[in-house]
């Protein structure tokens, strides 16, 4: 039997991170898209995925505050920077992206710009500064149509009405400040229509009511005030008992249960006590419904007609979603800061839920589902934060301990008919003196009290570990019967031990619950006995803290890693920036795992216990081949420690949380890269051999075509070396072929800009730069200079080594920059053809000199030889004595020869 592949490739499916941080946010009119603030971003999301459709810098001055039209077409921020910058936004479809452009960039006030509102049609937009001032802008065109001054303080609520009739004039705009008046202006006569008087604190919130006939005014002096618009008075004051932060006006006949019957338009009301509130606008009566949970104060409430809802926004960051019907319901929470990830584990038997404690007293819970966007439900229970996290071997049940120096033990039934049995704390466990660092339930799966009960019983035990160095053994108590909600309370621990001299950081418990580890700070890790809370064994060797450790699958052996013997193993993650393996046959160290630049915080088991995982204090993820202690991947997707670590059961997902307040989640692709790469492969054989056959048969053509394509630069030039050098060259043909010139002259964008950057390349060597100048030449003819300078080229597909890069699809190409390389090469390459012409010339006159002078010493010779040539004993071969030309007789001289030999 063939052994397991490794596992090597991962690609990220989904990523959960933080979008708001406090502030305004916004939501357009379909419900479709939530625009909040990061820092000093801007992050639009899309509210039905939780994707995030596009991102905005700021200008590192946080915003203050921002708008979206109903319609999506626009986008408004404001910062504390003073600037209003107004955003056109092209949306795809399907919803994927958004693509934001800037359109205008002004100085909206003297002063940082508080609040902001747009009119129902979206062609309007007002702005309150703390200057007291009030402006309405024209949004598509970016300028200042009203300037209104009459506040005596900052302005902190602004409400447009709009009439149904368009051409009616009498569109108005309500302002309040913390000068206690609400303002009405007309927008038509640009004058102050009315001051209202009647709160004695900042007022902030203001709402019209759909006829016009009503607005609604709240502040933070613990009241709301319904003014009739006819006559401007005040129905009367109706004190809620809470500081308020918004008010608004349902639309009419809405059912939102009893006390509606009056026929009045629907009051709500948010504020410090964290609940939205219903009030009957015509007897100022609250409109009674259930108690629910105590949540964080509310900050703001967005009222979204498209999705019949209220989304209320709380201090802590958490957008809850309740439907408007009687009692409000709770349809959604959504969490827009996560904080940091501490720790993570999957849940349910099928891995359908993962938790999250997030530097908070709070758990959440959240599907790992791609298409699913918000929190499926959250743990209270803890007053402190929670640190650590366990699950049971069926996922049912959920372990956690925080600061609170005690351990809770939670039912997970996310298929409870009840939604309040869903996720319910079923006991807790006091004991520690100090905040728990390290839980751990039993691995080994009970078996239902009842055979006919689908839900497993809970664990039968808890080991826990604490900054107190000590460590405990907890029986999981039995519910008594028929008092499934009651929580129970343990304080009796089956063993207490000192195990460590400091913190200790984790616990993991074996398969077959006889065994359980601990990793402490004193840079040991221990295995004990889990009857007898005795010490088996002490594994030395880190030189620093000990993060985690985790047993290896019970067939894995040392020998399986290239150890000895046939002892279990351990597998642990120091500060010391390692990850060692550990043969529990005599507790020593087998295997270091060196590759981490920072501490190493997280390790398990993977591929069956064939591969290691480790989260590393510098954001990386890695995949280690536990035999060679070869790293096979390294996975990138945070930008902080990496603290949490999971995996799913089958082995298919990796799930990561970091400090970053990002969960990423990765997807074992090996079996479809190692396809692909086999595919590719093929395919490169196949394009070869039709490249090698294109060129057999001369079929220039469809083979420079080709060897762009495949981006085969050696070949292309060889390509263009035959055809220049071909006997058959063109004397009409630049580079040999008039075929070859009018392929090159006819290529599109894509292959013209592959061939440019051949060309840069081969116009760089004296040996290759005759092609390229040949190329070259045939291109700018061929291509205007327009052409080149605009030349842009069709983006190739985004792959995960493109994250964070901004080139988008049709870019401007750097042709100037190449083309300026191009002509510096040639300039060169000219300047060297021009000194060899210059020596050329030189080497030509020392051959004419040199043929002269060899000639001149052959006739010399010839008539010493005959003694010929001298008169008077003056050497004289061309001119007689009287200056005459001699007449050639050399052949009267080959005669005399002989003659003269003879004499001798």
């Amino acid at each position: 039997m063939a052994p397991p592949l490794l596992k090597t490739s991962f690609k990220p499916i989904k990523v959960l991170q933080s979008f708001y941080t406090g502030g305004k946010c916004a939501l357009s009119g379909d419900g479709r898209i939530l625009v909040s603030t990061l820092d000093e971003d801007v992050i639009l999301t899309n509210m039905e995925t939780g994707q995030e459709l596009a991102r905005i810098e700021g200008d590192t001055e946080l915003i203050s505050t921002l708008a979206i039209t109903p319609s999506a077409s626009h986008l408004i921020t404001c910062s504390k920077s003073f600037m209003m910058r107004i955003y056109s936004l092209t949306l795809t479809t399907p919803l994927t992206s958004i693509t934001p452009t800037l359109t205008r960039a002004v100085k909206a006030h003297d002063a940082p710009v508080i609040t902001s509102s747009i009119d129902p049609t979206g062609t309007l937009l007002a702005t309150g500064g703390s200057d007291g001032f009030v402006k309405v802008w024209d949004i598509k065109g970016g300028f200042v149509t009203h300037n209104f001054k009459g506040h005596g303080g900052v302005i902190s609520a602004l409400s447009f009405y709009a009439p149904q009739d368009r051409n009616a004039k009498k569109w108005r705009l309500a302002s309040g400040a913390d000068d206690t008046k609400v303002i009405i202006w007309d927008l038509s006569s640009r004058k102050m229509v009315k001051a209202l008087e009647g709160h004695t604190s900042v007022v902030r919130g203001l709402d019209w009511s759909q006829d016009g006939s009503v607005l609604v005014s709240g502040g933070r002096d613990s009241v709301f005030i319904i003014w009739e618009t006819k006559d401007w008075s005040a129905r009367g004051q109706v004190p809620v008992m809470e500081t308020l932060e918004t008010v608004g006006l349902l639309e009419p006949g809405v059912d939102v249960g009893q006390g509606q019957a009056d026929g009045g338009q629907v009051v709500y009301t948010a504020g410090d006590k964290g609940s939205i509130r219903l009030w009957s606008s015509s007897t100022g009566k609250s409109i009674p419904m259930t108690k629910a949970e105590q949540e964080d104060e509310i900050v703001d409430v967005i009222y979204s007609k498209a999705l019949k809802a209220l989304i209320s926004i709380h201090n802590d960051q958490t957008f809850v979603i309740r439907s408007i019907t009687p009692n409000l319901p709770i349809k959604g929470r959504i969490s827009g800061h996560h904080d940091e990830i501490i720790d993570l584990q999957y849940l349910t038997p099928t891995d359908s839920l993962i938790a999250l404690a997030t530097n908070s007293e709070d758990i959440r819970i959240l599907s790992p589902n791609e298409s699913s966007f918000g929190d499926i439900g959250v743990l209270k229970g803890h007053s402190d934060i929670t640190i650590c996290l366990d699950r049971d071997s069926t996922g049912s049940w959920l372990a956690s301990g925080g600061k609170d120096n005690e351990a809770r033990l939670w039912k997970i039934d996310p298929d409870a008919s009840d939604e309040k049995e869903r996720f319910t704390c079923y006991a807790r466990f006091v004991g520690h003196t100090e905040s728990l660092g390290a839980v751990a339930l039993s691995r080994a799966e009970a078996p239902a009290a009842d055979s006919t009960s689908e839900f497993p019983d809970p664990p039968k035990f808890m080991i826990t570990g604490s900054k107190d160095s000590t460590i405990k053994r907890w029986e999981v108590p039995k519910a008594p019967e028929g008092q499934t909600k009651v929580i129970i309370k343990s304080s009796k621990a089956l063993f207490t031990r000192k195990a460590h001299d400091k913190d200790i950081n984790f616990i993991d418990i074996s398969s077959d619950d006889k065994l359980f580890a601990t990793a402490s700070q004193d840079r040991t890790v221990k295995v004990w006995s889990t009857e007898t809370g005795e010490t088996l064994g002490i594994c030395k060797g880190h030189r620093r803290g000990v993060w985690s450790v985790r047993f290896g699958p019970s067939h894995v052996t040392a020998s399986t890693v290239g150890g000895e013997g046939a002892g279990r193993l351990l597998v642990t993650a120091s500060g010391d920036k390692t990850v060692r393996l550990w043969n529990l046959a005599d507790y020593s160290c087998i295997k270091t795992l060196e590759g981490h630049s920072g501490i190493v915080l997280k390790a398990m088991w993977l591929n069956n216990g064939l591969q290691v995982v480790s989260a590393g204090g510098e954001g990386l993820v890695k995949v280690w081949e536990a035999r060679s202690g070869e790293c096979v991947s390294t996975l990138d997707g945070h930008e902080d420690k990496v603290w949490a670590l999971a995996g799913r059961k089958d082995e298919t997902i990796i799930v990561t949380g970091g400090g970053d307040s990002i969960v990423n989640f990765w997807k074992d692709v090996s079996e479809e890269t190692r396809e692909e790469k086999q595919k590719e492969a093929e395919e490169a054989v196949e394009q070869q051999q039709k490249l090698a056959n294109y060129i057999q048969a001369k079929d220039y053509k469809s083979a420079i075509i080709l060897a762009l394509e495949l981006n085969y630069p050696y070949k292309l030039l060889n390509l263009f070396t035959a055809v220049i050098t071909s006997p058959d060259a063109e004397k009409d043909s630049i580079i040999g072929l008039k075929s070859v010139d009018e392929v090159l002259a006819n290529l599109n964008d894509y292959h013209l800009y592959l061939l440019l950057c051949r060309v840069r390349d081969w116009n760089t060597n004296s040996k290759t730069s005759n092609v390229a100048q040949r190329v070259l030449s045939v291109l700018l003819k061929s291509f205007s200079a327009e052409k080149l300078a605009d030349l842009k080229v069709p983006g190739r597909k985004k792959s995960n080594d493109d994250k964070g890069s901004r080139k988008k699809k049709g870019e401007t190409m750097p042709i100037r920059d190449m083309m300026e390389a191009m002509e510096r090469y040639t300039e060169r390459h000219y300047g060297r053809v021009e000194e060899l012409i210059g020596e050329s010339y030189i080497v030509e006159y020392t051959l004419n000199q040199m043929e002269e002078a060899a000639f001149v010493d052959g006739r010399k010779e010839a008539r010493v030889l005959t003694g010929k040539g001298q008169v008077n004993g003056v050497h004289n071969d061309e001119s007689g004595e009287d200056g005459e030309e001699v007449e050639d007789n050399s052949d009267e001289d080959e005669e005399d020869e002989d003659e003269d030999v003879e004499m001798e």
